[in-house]
């Protein structure tokens, strides 16, 4: 059994779709470590490498979440505007309620980020009935170690390289439902002390279902340094399920 929670935006769940636009919902967050499901996380020191380390992966993130949607064509091209991130060509949303999400929910990761909580983050798009279509998922591990020190032009070109991957991806190809919807989803290695840490407090269980069997993975890119390992890669459904 998992521990489920998800934080609302603006503390509430959008009632109707912007004009023009598919609904998306509240960011999730999933606690699925039957482990911690009871035990607040034990306090970990500061590293002052890992805050410079989360800070690029937050802007990162954005960027590639952006993309994600963009590429995926769920929304019209009038939404996103051009942007240039770390010397490449990118998409930004315009449309304010998309925009704000996308910004919101990623930036409010960044102490779990920073405190090396969060496993995974994924942008999960799912059909009318609540299953899960296929999940880009972001697999992150960021060092704690006060030696790690962050090697910022190393780690950019390396994030880069991987948007590039991310672009030419056969996985963007594939056509969503028609009704499809979307939320971004983080699952924590440990269970945040609620108690204690304010980010926590919008929280609330979410409804999104699960795959019956183990779902298929297609690799994207991954990249690996002393501060920080990254994964990109799709989990999508048996051809049983579909």
């Amino acid at each position: 059994m998992s521990a489920e929670l998800a934080k609302a935006a603006n503390a509430k769940k959008p009632s109707h779709s912007p004009q023009g636009f598919r609904h998306f919902s509240t960011l999730w967050i999933s606690l699925d470590s039957p482990s911690c499901i009871y035990e607040p996380v034990i306090s970990l020191h500061r590293c002052p490498f890992a805050a410079e380390t989360a800070r690029i992966l937050v802007e990162f993130l954005e960027v590639a979440v952006t993309s994600i949607l963009y590429l995926k064509g769920l929304y019209p091209s009038g939404a996103y505007e051009r942007r240039r991130y770390l010397n490449l060509l990118v998409h930004r949303a315009i449309h304010p309620e998309l925009r704000n999400y996308i910004y919101s929910s990623v930036n409010e990761l960044f102490a779990f980020i920073e405190k090396g909580l969060v496993e995974r983050i994924a942008v999960i798009f799912f059909g009318c009935d609540g299953v899960p279509v296929e999940k880009f998922v972001f697999k992150l591990h960021v060092s704690q170690s006060n030696g790690s020190e962050v090697e910022e032009d190393q780690l950019e070109s390396s994030l880069g390289s991987l948007l590039v991957k991310l672009s030419v991806s056969d996985m963007l190809t594939k056509v969503l439902p028609s009704d499809c919807k979307w939320e971004i989803a983080a699952y924590f290695n440990a269970l945040p002390d609620t108690d204690a840490t304010k980010e926590t407090q919008f929280w609330k269980p979410t409804q999104t279902k699960q795959w019956c069997q183990p779902s298929l993975i297609t690799p994207i890119k991954s990249m690996s340094s002393e501060s920080v390992a990254l994964q990109l890669y799709v989990e999508h459904q048996t051809e049983t399920e579909i």
